[in-house]
């Protein structure tokens, strides 16, 4: 297996792109491109954009901007760079005295207001909390893994930080299971087992496993998105947050294993498709052809530009235009 050749060069691409664009790059050759862009929904793309832009901007009425938003002339990068070249990407096709409200970072609630995040709780009302693809240069690397299923060992691998929290857990139980490649990448916490402490382990070294574990963090779990592109079958439980990638629609059994939340029944699970090749390779497969959807630049610039406008029409900063399904029911 192995990574795309550019994977080593994504990052620094991602940030001289961004460099590039806020400080050469003039805005008003953007702006002048959003009707045309916007003209990309057609008959064909039209209802599996619009079911995205629906999920991403569940807002469906009409609030009055915050005080905390801030033009879009306003905007500069700060310690979370890769966030506003992202936000900035999308944003730079509007208007620059139009207002967004944003937060940036691992988001687990809900404003009381709508505001533009990475991450929302997948639980409970979260319309106030819309979608963009955020922090993607971490979130969304391509990743091509050419060793099929059957070559690789049998067991399953993780490698991330764990604190006091339900990552400990799964090491606490089954840290020492020769099925269970499981290391700690930060320092100790006290009382825990100094062999949980490992070295740093690379994507392409977790490939050659044939399960690979999926742990949310603070929110969503990062390698979910590059486990989706493997031939490696994705282990996690029932996600508790959601980003772009819309983890709240994935389903268990089909794109992903699920677990018990105290993982007690990790040794079973993976015994069960070590003894079923068949139905572990299908649901890599479904896996695979889900995140397939999120491959395609044009449409994701497309999707995002959509989101956007529903934001800046609830918020009463843009007129309705003739996308009605997507605009706040109070619209004409």
């Amino acid at each position: 297996m192995k990574l795309r050749s550019n994977q080593r060069l994504h990052k620094p691409l991602f940030y001289a792109r961004g460099f590039l664009e806020h400080h050469v790059i003039p805005d008003c050759l953007f702006r002048e491109r959003l009707g045309k862009k916007l003209e990309a929904l057609n008959p064909e793309n039209q209802a599996r954009i619009l079911d995205r832009v629906r999920y991403y901007n569940k807002f469906d009425s009409l609030a009055p901007i915050p005080e905390s938003a801030v033009r879009l002339s306003q905007l500069k990068p700060t310690s979370k760079t890769a966030y506003y070249y992202d936000l900035r990407q999308v944003l730079r096709y509007f208007p620059r005295t139009l207002k967004v409200a944003t937060r940036f970072g691992d988001v687990r609630d809900v404003s009381d207001f709508p505001r533009i995040v990475k991450t929302r709780p997948i639980q409970g009302s979260n319309e106030n909390s819309i979608l963009l693809k955020l922090n993607s240069v971490r979130h969304f690397r391509p990743c091509t893994d050419n060793a099929p299923y059957a070559h690789k060992i049998d067991g399953i691998v993780w490698r991330g930080k764990v604190n006091k929290d339900h990552r400990q857990t799964i090491f606490q139980q089954h840290f020492g299971n020769p099925l269970c490649n499981l290391g700690k990448t930060n320092d100790l916490n006290e009382g825990e087992n100094p062999a949980w402490k490992t070295p740093w382990m690379s994507i392409e070294e977790q490939l050659r496993y044939k399960f690979i574990l999926s742990i949310e963090g603070n929110e969503v779990a990062t390698n979910l998105k590059w486990i989706a592109q493997s031939n490696s079958l994705c282990f996690m439980t029932k996600p508790k947050f959601e980003s772009w990638f819309m983890e709240g629609r994935l389903e268990a059994s089909k794109h992903y294993v699920e677990l018990r939340d105290d993982y007690s029944d990790l040794p079973e699970k993976m015994d069960y498709y070590l003894a079923h090749p068949d139905e572990a390779r299908e649901i890599i497969a479904n896996l695979n052809a889900y995140y397939a959807q999120f491959t395609n630049s044009d449409e994701e610039l497309l999707i995002s530009l959509l989101v956007v406008e529903k934001y800046l029409v609830s918020t009463g900063q843009r007129e309705a235009q003739p996308r009605h399904s997507i605009l706040p029911k109070d619209q004409p």
